[in-house]
């Protein structure tokens, strides 16, 4: 494959459809090549080899997972260039990003592999004297997770990470749509010495049916899913069957709030980094602006100027800021979102242009209010509808009217109205005079109906982990 200097990296690859399945080049509609399937027999056989496998690894002492792991990061780091020209070949986002990409998910590596040597108990007083009690931590077992094609590197290293430092096998399912990454991500790690067995990539021709086995097999005892909430509410339901251990990271229709005392240079460069990174396909990316009234002008004026600055194009190709959106679907739900605003009463910024293929024009929505049909969709493109607000309280009701809780952003230099509003969000994570509020030392999750669990930081890999009670008596 053109770009890739480590061929060692696509050795997975099949030499055609009839042994995997086609990934094709979101910017080109090239076929970059074939991913190997798993037909059900092979992943029943992947699940039993981790059970297996699973114990000889959690039997090792956590100072030597961690070397392995560190081993990993390291590899990773050192294939940088060619994990980010795969992840923009296969998922579309600029080099620069998908290098930003590959960094930020070995860092969840680095961060575990770390956080591996700190799996403490505690020891707790005793109500009588003739006993002595005490906690430890184990492993769940054999962990699965569910990953989507927006971030095909960062949202595996940040479930693998946490649940192979504690001592789990993992078995993970990429999107179809980038899973070359996945596999290629994979091939690193068995290169620093962490048995296949341990960790495994499936990828079934029906996503559907990997689901099933994942949430239904007894040998699995927990599964972490980053995708819609509509998928979440399926795989839920599916586990309870077995009561099995689940972790979810959903949708989103995060807020982006700009008050009139807000620094609203600041406030259009955090929201330009917020709102327009990955084409705006992102879990956490503002979905909605609500602005006051007193700076709205200000704000749409010099926010629209930045967005008709943004060159859209091949991600490989120099200068170019929005790559193309992953599929025809996507781009046709993100313009019915548009047409349907515009509809409504809302008015473009920019003149509004349909570009060939994937690719679409970053807009900005004006006059838009927030009973319209795209304040309540999570848009998962390169749209911004700006809405204009006058009271704190009514501002707090409509940042909250939402079944979704994930991210949130405001702007504001009053500190009395910063804990004020911090506070009165609905949502795990607020984003205060911030666009860019996500890294691997602190907890990643939501709220309401964005998922449970948190990812990251000292929490991600309690996950993975059993909480044992140990009472000695006759003492």
């Amino acid at each position: 494959m053109q770009h890739i200097t480590n061929q060692s990296l696509l050795s997975f690859m099949v030499p055609n459809e009839q042994q995997g399945i086609a990934v094709n080049n979101p910017a080109t509609g090239d076929v970059l090549g074939f991913a190997p399937v798993s037909v059900e027999q092979d992943i029943l056989g992947s699940i039993e080899r981790a059970s297996v496998a699973q114990k000889e690894w959690a039997a090792l002492p956590s100072k030597s997972r961690s070397a392995v792991l560190l081993s990993w990061y390291q590899l990773i780091l050192d294939n940088k260039e060619d994990l980010g020209r795969l992840m923009t070949l296969e998922q579309g986002k600029p080099l620069a990003e998908a290098q930003g990409e590959v960094l930020y998910g070995a860092s969840f590596i680095q961060w575990f592999a770390e956080e591996a040597k700190r799996t403490y108990g505690e020891t707790i007083p005793t109500p009588s004297g003739d006993k002595r009690l005490l906690t430890i931590k184990q492993p769940v077992g054999v962990a699965c997770a569910i990953t989507p094609w927006n971030f095909p590197i960062a949202m595996i290293t940040r479930k693998a990470g946490p649940a192979l430092a504690a001592g789990c096998s993992f078995i993970v399912k990429p999107s179809e749509s980038t899973p070359l990454s996945a596999f290629a991500v994979a091939e690193l790690a068995y290169q620093a010495g962490i048995p296949r067995d341990v960790l495994q990539v499936v990828l079934g021709s029906d996503a559907r049916q990997v689901g099933r086995i994942f949430t239904s097999h007894p040998l699995i005892r927990k599964l972490s899913f980053t995708g819609s909430t509509q998928v979440g509410r399926v795989l839920m339901q599916q586990s309870a069957n077995d009561i099995k251990r689940t972790s979810m990271e959903l949708g989103g229709n995060a807020p982006f709030i700009v008050f009139d005392d807000a620094d609203i240079d600041a406030a259009v460069v955090g929201a330009m980094a917020s709102k327009f990174r990955n084409a705006g396909q992102t879990c956490v990316c503002a979905n909605r602006f609500y602005v006051h009234s007193k700076v709205y002008d200000e704000f749409v004026s010099k926010f629209s100027a930045a967005v008709q600055q943004l060159k859209v194009g091949n991600g490989l190709d120099e200068g170019v800021s929005i790559g193309p959106v992953i599929s025809a679907a996507a781009k046709q739900n993100i313009q019915s979102l548009i047409d349907g605003a515009i509809a409504q009463g809302a008015q473009p910024m920019s003149e509004l242009r349909t570009l060939d293929g994937l690719f679409m024009q970053p807009v900005v929505l004006k006059n838009v209010t927030h009973d319209m049909d795209i304040i309540a969709n999570e848009i998962f493109g390169p749209v911004a509808p700006v809405i204009k607000f006058s009271d704190d309280q009514q501002l707090i009701e409509m940042a909250n009217d939402t079944i979704y809780g994930l991210a949130s952003y405001f702007y504001s230099q009053n500190i009395h109205r910063v804990w004020k509003i911090a506070e009165a969000l609905e949502y795990g994570m607020v984003g205060i005079n911030e666009g860019m509020i996500s890294n691997e030392v602190a907890p990643f999750g939501g709220v309401k109906q964005s998922g449970i669990g948190r990812e990251g930081a000292k929490q991600g890999i309690d996950e993975y982990m059993n909480i044992k009670y140990l009472c000695f008596g006759g003492n």
